[in-house]
């Protein structure tokens, strides 16, 4: 298990007080708090190695360079994949757009079906609407149901579809999806995968060769790391068909007036001056991850999860949306209390320090789709504790008596 008393100790912020009371902080799902550790590694690269990367045969640019392709080594390990299926991007909506923009331009046609579902973040839905109107293609959506899962009978969707794009697991409903029952049910039907992993790979071992996803996106800046960092993982045999998505400096390896030739993956796809210490910074947020342990990191979620939804539910009239079972959802918990809205809450919570989220999320079409109002989450990590949902609690039944 997790010491979270020594983990603390780590990130500098929780050290600040809100409004004269200790910050709570709740708001996980949108980014995560960042550890001594990686501050100081960004800090580093600036004050000691601060040059452009694969460019230059000076000392400087040379160490730039390593600490680069290094960052780039320790994401394809903590996922299980090969550093040449590792791409970089600025955050994991471009990554899920470099696919709409690369392979599926290049390989979904006129009358071909798109799968997603209807508990996809903004970023993982309007790309495909777009595309699928762009090529006169079809979009398949999956529901989901009140108890915020995909049925069997909307898998269909996915065994017609040659391209399907699903959330690994949801930012509002915390619902795991079985994404590799999905890609098995795309394979067989000689459709390709994508996985939205935002809210899962900050929280729980993640294994593409094991999920047999054939493209995996997520982002540092949920998981201890930088913002301004993403990640695109796409089986080596699909990105060397794609064409690139930016055109510029270093994704080619021979320019002349009569044309060009791409470099090799990953840089095909990585034009111009990249994120070197957002980079280096999510390299040293996977130290320390895999100094944790992802098993102890869910470990310790799941005990929140558990300690958590029991207190929400004892509250009157609070609806709690998504699994109950805190083994089928990751660590967000987004709720409604019927006639106070999630802005209010959320505004009278950081009058006592607390941070959590409100609105739709980012995933109106769920909301919409579940009848739910703008609502209001909490999310929890590796900081987090018992004591602070003991903490809020009260606070939040001090203000729905309140707003009654």
């Amino acid at each position: 298990m997790l010491n979270t008393e020594e983990i603390r100790k780590d990130f500098p912020i929780l050290k600040r007080k809100i409004n004269g009371h200790p910050l709570v902080y709740l708001d996980n799902g949108a980014t995560s708090q960042k550890p001594i550790q990686v501050i100081n590694s960004i800090v580093d690269y600036y004050e000691n190695h601060n040059a452009n990367v694969h460019r230059g045969v000076h000392t400087l640019s040379a160490e730039a360079t390593e600490m680069y392709e290094e960052a780039r080594k320790k994401v394809a390990k903590f996922i299980n994949a090969e550093p040449e299926e590792i791409i970089f991007t600025k955050n994991a909506s471009e990554a899920l757009n470099l696919v709409a923009y690369t392979y599926g331009d290049s390989f979904i046609s006129q009358g071909d079906s798109i799968a997603t579902s209807i508990m996809e973040h903004h970023s993982g839905f309007i790309p495909w609407q777009v595309l699928a109107k762009k090529k006169n293609a079809t979009l398949e959506v999956m529901n989901v149901t009140k108890e915020g899962e995909i049925p069997e009978s909307e898998y269909s969707k996915i065994s017609k579809s040659k391209l399907t794009s699903i959330v690994h697991a949801s930012n509002v409903l915390g619902t795991i999806n079985p994404v590799k029952e999905f890609a098995k049910l795309a394979h067989e039907n000689e459709g390709v995968i994508l996985v939205d992993g935002s809210q899962s790979v900050p929280h729980l071992p993640v294994d593409v060769k094991d999920l047999d996803c054939d493209f995996f996106a997520f982002t540092g800046h949920k998981m201890l790391g930088p913002t301004g960092i993403g990640v695109l993982y796409g089986k080596k045999e699909l990105l060397e068909k794609m064409p690139p998505f930016l055109y510029g400096g270093e994704m080619v390896v021979d320019a002349k007036v009569e044309g060009c030739k791409w470099n090799e993956i990953p840089h095909k796809f990585e034009a111009g001056t990249p994120n070197m210490a957002g980079t280096i910074g999510l390299g040293a947020a996977i130290d320390y991850l895999n100094n944790l342990g992802m098993e102890n990191v869910r470990a310790h979620e799941v005990e929140l999860l558990s300690h958590a939804t029991k207190a929400l539910l004892e509250i009157e009239g609070l609806e709690l949306y998504g699994p109950k079972d805190p083994t089928q959802r990751t660590g967000v918990l987004t709720f409604n209390i019927p006639g106070l809205s999630s802005i209010d809450l959320s505004s009278f919570m950081d009058e006592y320090g607390f941070a959590i989220r409100s609105g739709f999320h980012c995933a109106q079409p769920v909301h919409e789709a579940l009848g739910i109002l703008p609502s209001a989450r909490i999310s929890f990590y590796i900081y987090n504790t018992k004591e602070e949902i003991d903490a809020l609690i009260p606070k939040i039944k001090e203000v729905r008596k309140a707003m009654s």
